[in-house]
């Protein structure tokens, strides 16, 4: 028997999901959700009172032709829980909440309340400054004051709107760049220092040829034709001095072991004559054998 909760599905070496046919539906179909109600509510039909938080099966679609700021507006459809009455209520965006559109009215609104408040504020400061005309000035003042930063902050948005809409994005950024390389000599002067620094050092420290040396364990035949592959070797040296000669740097066993190399080809060893002595030190003695 397979898991309730299985998390790992297996898919076949050759499962292709670009091979499975796309399910075709209506443009604005309707999707079965499960949600809460969220807020209390009474059926305009029976009367009876739906508490937030009753959870329905609930159809959902976009709203078509409504929209706040390009945000999509969502219906739901519901039904009474007494009568099965169909209730709708759909999302508010500019207040961030939900709204009762049929077969239903909600039992309170928060936003009404906000607006009671506003007005009675409205009212209250209305009536100070009736009684108190410094206050009036200086609330006329503020509101001057809140209307000029205003201006100024549009008209920044406007300029800077305009002149991204003159140069364009990837105009804007290469001439940025153009403007950086001109106006950083400092990082050009100091790029033309390490350029310098980097061609001293190529000539301070140079790798020169050098010619392979035969040792005892490499003595060429008289018929081999191999010759040892030169060395490289890291020479330092003075930058502003001549470069000496490579023979002068060598150890006079070495310099002694080239001439002769350079002079003349070795002599190939002469090989021992063998005898019958074995590497333990044993001598081997033939005994002749008379004849009979």
């Amino acid at each position: 028997m397979s898991e309730r909760k299985v998390l790992n599905k297996y898919f076949p070496p050759d499962f292709d999901p670009a091979l499975i046919p796309r399910r075709k539906g209506p443009k604005n179909s309707q999707q079965v959700v499960r949600l809460m109600a969220p807020f209390s509510m009474r059926c305009n039909t029976c009367g009876e009172y739906i508490y937030k938080g009753k959870k329905f099966n609930a159809r959902k679609e976009t709203v078509e032709g409504e929209d706040y700021y390009g945000i999509k507006i969502f219906r739901f459809y519901i039904k009474c829980t007494l009568c099965s009455a169909e209730i709708t209520f759909k999302t508010d965006p500019k207040n961030t909440d939900y709204a009762a559109e049929h077969g239903a009215s909600r039992n309170f609104e928060p936003w009404r309340e906000e607006k009671a408040v506003e007005e009675e504020d409205r009212l209250a400061k209305l009536e100070e400054e009736e009684n108190n005309p410094m206050k009036a000035l200086e609330n006329r003042t503020v509101d001057s004051k809140r209307e000029m930063d205003v201006l100024d902050a549009l008209h920044d948005i406007r300029a800077r709107n305009a002149r991204n809409e003159r140069t364009g994005q990837s105009d804007d950024i290469v001439a940025r760049l153009g403007r950086e390389e001109v106006l950083s000599p400092e990082e050009e002067q100091r790029r033309r220092e390490e350029e310098e620094d980097e061609r001293l050092v190529r000539e301070v420290f140079s790798k020169v040829a050098m010619p392979a040396v035969a040792g005892p364990s490499h003595q060429p035949g008289e018929g081999s034709d191999e010759t040892p592959a030169p060395a490289m070797v890291t020479v330092k040296r003075k930058a502003d001095d001549v470069e000496p000669d490579l023979k002068s740097l060598l150890p006079e066993s070495t310099r002694a072991m080239v001439n002769t190399i350079v002079s003349g080809p070795l002599q190939p060893a002469k090989k021992k004559k063998a005898d019958n002595t074995k590497s333990l030190g044993i001598k081997l003695v033939k005994k002749k054998v008379a004849a009979s």
